[in-house]
């Protein structure tokens, strides 16, 4: 059996320096990359490349409010964590805590959410409509970027040889209206087969933002800056004119291949919900 290298560094500058002069590759929670590598019950699991462990690393553990209003959350934290969080961003949250079953939870960390690239991972799909952005650090140094341009395509991102996702960041939100849906085969321990964030920002019967985005809906997460437009700057009253516009330029915005005929009306119809739940002047807060 060929042996694999395992590493366990004592912090974050030990375990960049291994990173880089061994091309290694992060081990937190495993969630994913266990399955990937997996060989069956009682068999070591096989990895590409040596693995450095980092679940102890306390440089990527915590969540807080920086100074500038951002929430940032360590790369470490687990979904049962962030879920329990009340300082991160409601829809994060929901999303967190439909992540697989209780087990799962408790082990699988943001950063390796991210990270996998999964189109159908439940929480860059929240993060990417809230403008959220990973933060990567190196023996080179450090860099920032959305976690929308961060993931190109289906297990496929902009990270570099070396690098970690040590944070990710948050910025202040305003939307005052908010909606989340995973549908999945069962409630718990699902691979999630459509999810969707929706977030409104109304003031003085106007809509001043508006965001959608949506999981498993092709190679990775959607989100139409030019559909959002239609709605964005149009009264309460006007919502229902432009609604149909709307739906159709999202519809236009998803691969013809990514989804079938009923991930699409699944889709349209919880949007169309959402959109008459606010034009009806639907109070601030989640909408169930």
């Amino acid at each position: 059996m060929e042996e694999m290298m395992c590493y366990i560094p004592e912090n974050l500058e030990e375990a960049l320096a291994i990173m880089d002069e061994r091309d290694a590759m992060p081990l937190a929670g495993g969630s994913d990359l266990m399955v990937s590598g997996a060989n069956g019950t009682g068999v070591n699991p096989t990895f590409s490349r040596p693995v450095v462990i980092i679940s102890n690393l306390p440089e990527l553990k915590g969540i807080k409010v920086r100074e500038d209003g951002w929430t940032e959350i360590g790369a470490l934290s687990t979904s049962r964590e962030i879920a329990e969080c009340e300082l991160v961003h409601p829809l994060v949250r929901k999303a967190a805590s439909q992540m697989g079953a209780v087990a799962l939870r408790n082990s699988a960390t943001i950063g390796g959410n991210i990270a996998n690239a999964s189109p159908k991972g439940d929480t860059p799909q929240p993060l990417i409509l809230l403008d959220a952005e990973v933060v990567l650090k190196s023996v080179r140094g450090e860099r920032r970027m959305k976690v929308d341009d961060f993931i190109i395509a289906a297990k496929k991102t902009k990270i570099e040889r070396g690098e970690i996702i040590s944070s990710v960041l948050i910025p202040p939100s305003t939307l005052t209206h908010c909606y989340f849906r995973k549908i999945g085969m069962r409630r718990a321990n699902a691979i999630s087969k459509l999810t969707i964030s929706i977030g409104a920002e109304v003031r003085d019967g106007k809509v001043v933002d508006f965001r959608a985005s949506s999981g498993a809906a092709g190679p990775k997460v959607i989100r139409s800056h030019e559909a959002e437009a239609i709605l964005i700057g149009k009264t309460l009253s006007e919502l229902p004119l432009y609604k149909e516009e709307f739906l159709d330029a999202w519809n236009n915005a998803i691969s013809p291949r990514a989804m079938p005929e009923y991930r699409r009306g699944a889709t349209r119809r919880m949007l169309s919900f959402f959109i008459d739940e606010i034009s009806s002047g639907r109070e601030e807060g989640i909408i169930e």
